[in-house]
């Protein structure tokens, strides 16, 4: 057994050289105990460590260079200390972190870790503080002040992340509490998983394809993260020190929103001295809260507030006699980020619904491939075992009594999951778990009505999901080009559906100014590229109706894939045409201005033309826009990270990080992804010491 052992670490002290000098290095810096970080040129880190905790080291040094700006902002939020910091911008901010006790439960998590993903945590956090005291005058003097990092930083951003971003945030409880939210810029995603006999090569292919705004907590950096026992790609949340989706040597798999409905929403009877609870009044317990708010002259002003929680969890709000309260799943499960960990480094299917058999992660569909040809999904929620339908757990729930709460959450066995399903392949556009492929295997009825949605009809994006399946039902063997060709597809089915019968009511109609736009629509692509034209007065149709109510009728789940439609009220819908018709040759000087010329993309220094559309008019390629000066649009999330993964002998792979990889202002890499992006490519992933020698732009020993 010795011998043996003396071996295994021989051969990998070799394997180290080799990769050294096949990235032409003339000492091997392995040897002596270095990591190394090589720069590509598209600014993506490539990081290769002897161990674990200077790998993740490396990767906070990697990140304070990136987004060094950005991390101590989001630090300094998580910790609650915005409005101390920066003045009173973030006071909601930091009433919203205060009140839902992040900054004390992020040191009860912390200490929950092993030790070993404590030293993890503790070295990315080290990595940070080390860049910047090696570069001092990095960053402003009002950011800088966050420092030094620490280990419950990083928790605090994860547990704000996850729990009070993603599983709830602060738009849907200003709901509860009856006030007016503000725009909530919306959270979606696609994901594909193909398997082997569906493609030309035999091999395995993956779409990660997040949905997701372009800045503050969901910016996303890209890394190349390599140890003993973990060759990983993917894709990391700014501040977190693990990918959230990517792939290895041997699996990959992509994230989707669900849409679990597992946050508690419950009504308490006020009484006095507390509320009503198994027949008595119990009080409320009773949290202080504190903070600074940076004055104008420098000085600081203190607000105080108080937190009342419940059994039946934290109380948002009180009216009319009632206490409105969440009761928020997973503040018990600390272990996210080991989770993710130990995903990237699975090896097998097995391994990988190991890792999700933990259940720390709180909601999320999955979905996966892997070299052996496997594709897997799991709908994965923390719901708790309830009664009742999905829909009613979204509206509030009176409540007096404990026996009407459980803690137990459902199971990983009784969780919807599907393998090799026998049409080849699997979807997910935040639709139920039923629709994850066509014919449909899961079936809803073998399941707790309280999972998930019950049928299509519920989908969030219901042509966009339509529009995914369409894409693969029925397609041939693809190539990895007919593959990519399909995830950058930009047709929207809401136009599929409705141009035909605007066309037609137009002219039988003939009006001069309806016949014009019937002739524009009816040359449009109904795709929304650069050159689309027709793309920006058929937007703007579908925007003023409200996209939402164009069709006439209901989903029908004998056609699910065509209905609902027919046009609501076609009298009203061809004025709206006219009316807007006049408005776009009045703005632009042409009825069929390109899409491109309209709609735009901005990152840092660098501007292109768009690419994609809004998920509601039923684009598989998406982009939420927002409207900027001279009446254009300006895309503000959507696509961000996007990748094309084979399951070849070494897994390769494609990829576009729109915004590109850094967010400080002044660096190359912010932005310098969009031109690709506008023009429907994607970058080849370097992996290989060779590759990444051919295109290295910069390297660091640590």
């Amino acid at each position: 057994m010795q011998i043996r052992g003396k071996l295994r670490r021989g051969v990998g002290l070799v394997l180290l050289f080799v990769l050294a000098l096949g990235l032409g290095i003339g000492n091997p810096v392995w040897a002596n105990g270095k990591t190394e970080i090589f720069w590509d040129s598209w600014g993506v880190p490539h990081i290769f460590a002897t161990n674990e905790t200077k790998l993740m080291e490396a990767f906070g040094w990697a990140q304070a260079q990136g987004h060094g700006d950005l991390l101590l902002t989001l630090y300094g939020e998580a910790r609650g200390k915005g409005a101390e910091y920066w003045g009173i911008d973030y006071l909601d901010n930091d009433q919203y972190v205060h009140t839902m006790n992040i900054p004390r439960r992020s040191e009860v998590w912390l200490n929950a870790q092993t030790p070993a993903m404590r030293r993890d945590l503790e070295s990315f956090a080290q990595g940070i503080n080390n860049y910047f005291q090696q570069h001092p005058d990095f960053s402003q003097p009002s950011l800088r002040q966050v420092l030094p990092v620490t280990a419950q930083d990083v928790v605090a951003h994860v547990h704000r992340l996850l729990l009070f971003e993603f599983v709830t945030n602060p738009q849907a409880i200003a709901s509860l509490a009856g006030q007016i939210p503000e725009a909530n810029v919306p959270i979606a995603s696609n994901a594909w998983a193909i398997a082997p006999k569906q493609t030309e090569s035999g091999h395995g292919l993956l779409l990660i394809n997040p949905h997701l705004p372009w800045g503050g907590q969901f910016r996303l950096t890209e890394a190349q993260l390599v140890a003993p026992g973990m060759d990983l790609t993917g894709a990391a949340f700014v501040g977190t020190p693990v990918p959230a989706m990517g792939f290895n040597n041997d699996l990959g798999w992509s994230l989707t929103v669900n849409y679990p409905h597992n946050v508690g929403k419950y009504a308490l009877t006020l009484a006095e001295g507390g509320y009503e609870w198994d027949g008595e009044v119990k009080p409320f317990d009773r949290r202080s809260n504190q903070v600074q708010i940076l004055q104008g002259n420098g000085s600081y002003q203190t607000l105080q507030w108080e937190t009342l929680e419940s059994a039946a969890g934290i109380v948002v709000a009180q009216r009319g006699g009632n206490a409105y309260t969440l009761k928020i799943p997973g503040l018990d499960r600390s272990g996210a980020i080991s989770q993710f960990l130990h995903m990237g480094k699975a090896k097998t299917l097995e391994q990988f619904e190991a890792a999700w058999q933990q259940q720390q992660i709180p909601m999320f569909n999955v979905l996966y491939g892997d070299r052996q040809g496997n594709i897997f999904y799991l709908y994965n929620t923390l719901t708790p075992i309830r009664e009742g339908r999905w829909q009613d757990w979204d509206r509030l729930q009176p409540i007096n009594r404990s026996a009407d709460l459980n803690s137990d959450y459902y199971s990983y066995e009784q969780l919807p999951k599907l393998s090799n399903p026998a049409s080849g392949w699997l979807q997910n556009s935040n639709d139920p778990p039923w629709t994850s492929t066509f014919p449909p295997e899961l079936d809803p009825a073998d399941y707790p009505p309280s999972l998930a949605a019950p049928d299509l009809s519920f989908a969030p994006s219901l042509l966009r999901t339509q529009r995914s399946i369409k894409l693969l039902e029925n397609a041939p063997p693809l190539t990895f080009e007919q593959f990519k060709q399909k995830a950058l597809n930009s047709q929207m089915e809401l136009g599929d559906r409705i141009v035909p019968l605007l066309v037609s009511a137009a002219k039988a109609l003939a009006n001069p100014i309806g016949i014009e736009a019937a002739e524009v629509l009816q040359a449009w692509d109904k795709q929304a590229n650069p050159d689309s034209r027709g793309a920006v007065l058929f937007m703007l149709w579908a925007l003023t109706i409200g996209a939402d109510k164009v069709l006439g009728g209901q989903w029908n789940p004998a056609d699910p894939l065509n209905t609902p439609s027919g046009m609501a009220d076609i009298n009203k819908f061809m004025a709206v045409l006219e009316g807007v018709a006049a408005q776009v040759k009045f703005l632009y000087d042409d009825l069929a201005v390109s899409w491109g010329e309209v709609v735009q993309m901005q990152a840092g220094n660098f501007t292109a033309p768009a690419n994609g559309a809004p998920s509601n008019l039923g684009s598989f390629r998406v982009l939420t826009l927002s409207t900027i000066v001279n009446q254009r649009f300006q895309a503000v999330a959507g696509d961000s990270y996007l990748s094309l993964v084979e399951f070849a002998d070494r897994p390769r792979g494609h990829s576009i990080l729109v915004y590109g990889n850094a967010s400080q202002p002044d660096s190359p890499h912010n932005g310098d992804q969009l031109s690709l992006y506008s023009q429907n490519q994607l970058r080849p992933v370097w992996r290989s010491p060779g590759e990444i020698k051919a295109h290295l732009e910069k390297e660091e020993i640590l």
